[in-house]
């Protein structure tokens, strides 16, 4: 015996393309692709001085449209320095390429009313690290990184999931600028909208 439904399911005068559309963006995507190169080269890599510390792009949807899952840069953390503290929902996988340090996470917790509120512990755990380990940062885990060598700065490639943007959980949040050299110190907390601070260490 049909379902209830069956009487209804025909109503409508609506019409659609979405199927022949994904079929047309299919190949529009794949004839776009073509036209990137299969490689990116240290020129074409852009830096980008944030709130986190000094990027090195690797992969992004800006640089080259063939990567369509992670987004993937370079920091490197000045002697002796540490990185900004922040929050994002993809996990992470660090490569130490060289140096060595530790890094802090805070595993948050979050309490859900009209929106999501993170709630953010005071005690950390810390994972240290040098030259050929891998790193893991959890969904949603605050974290920060920190060079224990006073002498010589520590490098990491750096890799999140790019997934969460596509589901709508993009979100990141800067809690804490890195420590910056003099050369980009002004740049990072300007974008901190801490123009003063900036002024009286620019000064020193």
């Amino acid at each position: 015996m049909p379902y209830e439904e069956s009487k209804y399911w025909r109503g409508g005068k609506k019409k659609a393309s979405f199927y022949a559309d994904d079929l047309r963006l299919v190949k529009e995507e794949e004839a776009a692709d073509a036209k990137y190169p299969k490689k990116v080269s240290p020129e074409e890599a852009p830096w980008e001085d944030t709130p986190h510390g000094r990027l090195k792009h690797l992969a992004h949807e800006g640089i080259n449209p063939r990567i369509k899952d992670i987004d993937m840069y370079i920091q490197e953390i000045p002697a002796g320095g540490r990185s900004g503290k922040h929050r994002h929902m993809a996990e992470e996988l660090m490569f130490i390429l060289e140096g060595q340090g530790y890094s802090l996470h805070w595993d948050v917790q979050f309490d859900l009313k009209a929106e999501y509120e993170w709630q953010i512990p005071k005690e950390s755990k810390r994972f240290d690290w040098e030259e050929g380990d891998m790193v893991y940062v959890p969904v949603n885990t605050v974290h920060q990184h920190f060079n224990s060598d006073a002498e010589k700065p520590a490098r990491f490639i750096s890799a999140s999931n790019r997934i969460y943007k596509y589901l709508g959980f993009g979100d990141i949040e800067q809690i804490e600028a890195a420590s910056p050299s003099q050369a980009m110190f002004c740049h990072v907390n300007e974008q901190l909208k801490n123009q003063e601070h900036c002024t009286k260490i620019a000064h020193e």
